[in-house]
C-alpha cells in the first residue's frame, strides 16, 4: 500500500491510500478530471496534443472494457506504438484490465524482427495493442514474423474513443499483481523480461517523488522512448503518481533538433527533465548560440542523468554552456538504476553540484578506489547517490560473496520492495539474479546487477560492469549480439573469433570490433571492414568507432576457447595488436549541425547529388571524393542519430521530407539525388504538386469536419486511406499512365482538394493543380512476398 496525494476542487488536501497505480489515476480523475496531464508535442515544437486527468480515464477504462472483452485479463498484451498519446492510453488500458503490458518497438518493415519475434515468443502474448497504420500493414508483417497472426490485434485508438468505458469491470488489482514486463534493450537473440508488480511501481515511484522532490506543481518534460524504464515510469507513469503535468515529445523529434529539448524545458517551464549522458552532450554541441538567447532554464531544478556512465566533464560543459540561459549546476541529479530495479535505484542529494571523485586508474584495475594526486592518471567518478528508505545498497565481492570495505571496488547488490520479481519463465536465471545472498547468509535476497563500484562517504560511485554490456548512447548492446552480426556480415571473417566491446573516446562511449580473417579471404580488407559496418548500422543503428581485422589467432581467448573480451579491450587501449585492416572513425565533433548544413549549403544548388555528398562528408568526417554514389548510404557507417541529422539537413536544404527509415533502408546517394529531384520538380511551378494563390477555398462538411478531427486525434491512422492494387498483364506504357492519372487529378476537382487549418480553423482548398504522388518502381529483382 502507497500513501498518495490528492487535491479536490475545492482546495482540500487528503490523503488515500493506493493499492495499485490503477487505485491513483482513478483518484485523481475524480479529484481534478480537468487538470491537463499529458501534452505531446506532435512535431517537436508547438503543435500539441492534449489529455486531462479525466479524459485520459474515460479513455483508459474504454481500452480496458475491449481488452476484457477480449479475454485478455491476466493475459500478456503486446503494445507497438510509436511515443505519442496513444501509447499513454492504451498502457494505462492494460493497468485497468488487469492484463500484463508488454511494451515493444514498433517494427519496421523489410528491417529484421528478430527481436520483435523472440518477445511474442517468451510473452506468449495473446491480445496486441498498435495503431491502425501499423494494422494497416499487418499481413506484410505477418509475412515477415508468422506468429504475429496468432494475436488478437486491437487499436486503442478506435476502443478509446468508443462507449466501453461504461462496460469496464474494476479487477482485483493488489501489489502482488503483475503489471508489465519490461524486456531488456541489449540482447536482440534473447531479450528477458522482467516481471514487474503494482507495487514495485508504486515504492519506485514513491523513491523518484522523494528523490526528485515531486509535487503536484512539477513539470516534467521528456522526450525518451516510452517503451524502455526510464521514459514510461518516469515520464509518463510519475506525473499521474505526483499528480503533475508531463509534456512529451517523440526521441526523433530531439534528435533531429537537440534545441527543442530545451525550447520545451524553457516555454513549459519545466521542473524535472533528463536523459542520458550523451542527449547533455548533444545540446553542447548542436544548440547554437542564437537558440541558447532565447531559453530560459532557471525553473529547471532536477536535471537528471543515468543509464549510461555520467560522466564529469559532460556536466561541466553543459552548465557552462547554458549558465548564461539560467541553468544551475546544482540542477544536475546523477542516478543510478536499471530495469531489474523497476527503475531508479539511487540518486544524489539536491541542493548541490554533484559529488566528484578523481580515482588512480592503475588501482581502479586493482578494485582499489584511491584517490589521485596531482600529475597522476587519474579517472573522474561521479557519485549517484544513495539508495532511498527502505531499500539497500551493497556492495559486494563476486568470488567471495562478502560486503566490500568502504573504497573497495565490488558488484553492486540492491535490495528492497521495488526490485523485480525476476525474468518470466526463466526460473534458474532468477534464481541466480534476484536470489542472491551473501556469504554469512544475513539479509537479502539481493538483486545481483552485473555493475561494479564503490562506497565513498555512503555515496555510490560506478567504475564498470561484470557483464559484457556495451551502452551506446543510452542503448544496451550485448557483446555476443555485435559479434554474431560482424562475422555474419562475409564469410571469409571466422565465427566466435571476434571481440567487441567499448572504449571512451571523446567523453563518450565507442564500440570497437575486433575481428579474426580466414587465412585465404575472399575479399580485400576494405570490403570486409565496409561489410561489418554496414551489418552494424543496419542491425543496430550504430557506428562503431573502429573495426580492427587481425590474423587467426589474433584475438584473446581462454584455454577452453572462450574470448576474453576485457584482453582484447587492453590489448587495443595499448597499441597491441597487429592489424591487417583498421579503421576508426574520423573526430567529427568540429562538424557539428552548422558546419554540416553549411556545407549542403555551399554545394551548386543545381548539382542534388554533390549537395548530398558534401552533407555526408561533413556528417561523418570523411573525403567526398572516397563516397561511391552507388553503394548504400549505410556502408559509410550512418547511424541512427546522424541519419535523423541528415533526414533534418535535407528538408530544411530542399524543403522535401525524408525519413531516417529511408535514409537507412538501403539506398545509394545516387538514388536518394533521384528521389530528391522528382519530388523538387513535383513541387515546383508548373509541375504536379503546384497550387496558386487562386486556389478556392470553402467550408467544410459535417463529415469532413469530422475527418478532420479524427486525423489530428491520430495524426499517423490510416484508417480512412483507400488502398489498391491491380495486375496488368502484357505490354505497359508507364508514360502514358501516369497522364492518365495527371488527366484524372484535372478533371476531377475533389482529386485537387487538400485541408489546412486558418486561426484554427479548418477549411478546404481546392488547387488548380494537384499533387500526384507517382512512383516506378523496377520490381524484377524482388522476392515474391
Amino acid at each position: 500500500m502507497s500513501k498518495i496525494i490528492t487535491t479536490p476542487p475545492e482546495g482540500t488536501v487528503e490523503l488515500t491510500e493506493a493499492a495499485s497505480l490503477v487505485h491513483v489515476l482513478r483518484a485523481r480523475a475524480r479529484a481534478t478530471p480537468d487538470r491537463l496531464v499529458y501534452t505531446f508535442l506532435t512535431d517537436g515544437d508547438g503543435e500539441e496534443e492534449q489529455l486531462t486527468y479525466g479524459q485520459l480515464d474515460a479513455r483508459a477504462r474504454a481500452v480496458a472494457a475491449w481488452l476484457q472483452r477480449a479475454g485478455a485479463r491476466g493475459r500478456r498484451v503486446l503494445l507497438l506504438y510509436p511515443p505519442g498519446l496513444e501509447y499513454n492510453v492504451a498502457f494505462w488500458g492494460c493497468l485497468y484490465a488487469g492484463a500484463v503490458a508488454v511494451p515493444a518497438y514498433p517494427p519496421r518493415l523489410n528491417r529484421s524482427l528478430l527481436r520483435l519475434r523472440s518477445i511474442v515468443a517468451d510473452a506468449r502474448a495473446g491480445v496486441a495493442l498498435t495503431t491502425p497504420a501499423i494494422l494497416s500493414r499487418l499481413e506484410q508483417l505477418c509475412e515477415q514474423a508468422p506468429e504475429l497472426r496468432a494475436l488478437r490485434w486491437g487499436s486503442a485508438a478506435e476502443a478509446g474513443d468508443g462507449d466501453g468505458r461504461d462496460e469496464w469491470e474494476m479487477t482485483d488489482v493488489s501489489a502482488e499483481t503483475l503489471a508489465f514486463l519490461q524486456y531488456t534493450s541489449g540482447s536482440t537473440a534473447a531479450p528477458k523480461g522482467v516481471m514487474v508488480t503494482h507495487g514495485n511501481l508504486l515504492r519506485n515511484e514513491e523513491l523518484i517523488r522523494r528523490a526528485f522532490g515531486q509535487t503536484e506543481e512539477s513539470v516534467i518534460v521528456g522526450w525518451l522512448p516510452v517503451y524502455h524504464d526510464m521514459g514510461l515510469i518516469g515520464n509518463v507513469l510519475q506525473p499521474v503518481y505526483v499528480g503533475a503535468r508531463c509534456v512529451l515529445m517523440s526521441p526523433a523529434a530531439f534528435l533531429q533538433r537537440p534545441a527543442r529539448w530545451l525550447r520545451a524545458v524553457s516555454r513549459y517551464g519545466a521542473t524535472t527533465s533528463g536523459g542520458p549522458n550523451f542527449a547533455y552532450d548533444l545540446c553542447v554541441r548542436k544548440v547554437g548560440e542564437e537558440e541558447r538567447a532565447g531559453l530560459d532554464l532557471s525553473r529547471w531544478s532536477v536535471a537528471f542523468n543515468g543509464a549510461e556512465p555520467v560522466r564529469a566533464e559532460t556536466l561541466e560543459r553543459f552548465a557552462a554552456a547554458f549558465a548564461a540561459c539560467g541553468f544551475r549546476r546544482e540542477a544536475f541529479r546523477p542516478c543510478y538504476g536499471l530495469a531489474e530495479g523497476t527503475l531508479l535505484v539511487t540518486a544524489s542529494a539536491p541542493g548541490r553540484a554533484p559529488s566528484v571523485r578523481d580515482v588512480r586508474r592503475d588501482e581502479l584495475e586493482r578494485n582499489v578506489a584511491a584517490e589521485a594526486s596531482g600529475g597522476e592518471d587519474a579517472r573522474r567518478l561521479v557519485g549517484c547517490g544513495a539508495a532511498g528508505d527502505g531499500h539497500e545498497v551493497v556492495v559486494v565481492n563476486p568470488e567471495t560473496l562478502r560486503p566490500c570495505a568502504a573504497g573497495e571496488v565490488g558488484e553492486i547488490w540492491v535490495g528492497g520492495p521495488s526490485v523485480a520479481g525476476g525474468y518470466w519463465g526463466r526460473p534458474d536465471e532468477t534464481e541466480h539474479t534476484f536470489h542472491a545472498r551473501l556469504a554469512d547468509a544475513g539479509g537479502g535476497p539481493y538483486l545481483r546487477t552485473g555493475d561494479l563500484g564503490f562506497d565513498a562517504g555512503g555515496e555510490l560511485f560506478i567504475t564498470g560492469r561484470l557483464k559484457d554490456l556495451i551502452i551506446i548512447r543510452g542503448r544496451n548492446l550485448y557483446a555476443h549480439d555485435v559479434e554474431r552480426a560482424a562475422e555474419e556480415s562475409h564469410p571469409s571473417l571466422r565465427p566466435g573469433c571476434g571481440a567487441a566491446f567499448s572504449v571512451e573516446e571523446g567523453g563518450e562511449e565507442r564500440l570497437v570490433v575486433v575481428q579474426e580473417v580466414e587465412r585465404r579471404a575472399g575479399a580485400g580488407h576494405d570490403e570486409l571492414i565496409e561489410g561489418v559496418r554496414r551489418a552494424l548500422a543496419e542491425e543496430f543503428e550504430v557506428q562503431p568507432g573502429a573495426v580492427v581485422l587481425v590474423k587467426p589467432g589474433g584475438v584473446p581467448k581462454t584455454s577452453s576457447g572462450k574470448v576474453q573480451r576485457r584482453a582484447a579491450r587492453e590489448m587495443f587501449l595499448a597499441g597491441q595488436f597487429e592489424p591487417l585492416g583498421l579503421w576508426r572513425a574520423p573526430e567529427v565533433e568540429a562538424a557539428g549541425s552548422h558546419d554540416a548544413e553549411g556545407a549542403g549549403a555551399r554545394a551548386d544548388a543545381g548539382d542534388v547529388e554533390g549537395c548530398l555528398r558534401a552533407e555526408l562528408s561533413a556528417r561523418l568526417g570523411i573525403d567526398a571524393a572516397r563516397i561511391d554514389a552507388d553503394k548504400p548510404v549505410v556502408v559509410y557507417g550512418l547511424d541512427s542519430l546522424q541519419a535523423v541529422e541528415l533526414a533534418h539537413s535535407i528538408e530544411s536544404r530542399f524543403g522535401v521530407a525524408f525519413t531516417v527509415a529511408e535514409l537507412l533502408g538501403g539506398e545509394s546517394l545516387s538514388e536518394l539525388a533521384s528521389r530528391v529531384r522528382r519530388m523538387l520538380a513535383e513541387a515546383a511551378p508548373g509541375g504536379e504538386g503546384e497550387e496558386t494563390d487562386a486556389a478556392e477555398t470553402h467550408a467544410l462538411s459535417h463529415g469532413q469536419e469530422a475527418l478532420w478531427f479524427l486525423h489530428r486525434v491520430a495524426p499517423d491512422s490510416a484508417a480512412y486511406n483507400v488502398a489498391a492494387a491491380a495486375r496488368v498483364r502484357g505490354p505497359l506504357d508507364a508514360g502514358v499512365l501516369r497522364e492518365s492519372f495527371r488527366e484524372l487529378v484535372a478533371r476531377h476537382p475533389a482529386l485537387r482538394t487538400t485541408f489546412e487549418g486558418r486561426e484554427g480553423v479548418p477549411v478546404r482548398r481546392v488547387g488548380e493543380h494537384g499533387q500526384l504522388c507517382y512512383e516506378e518502381l523496377d520490381a524484377e529483382g524482388l522476392a515474391e512476398a
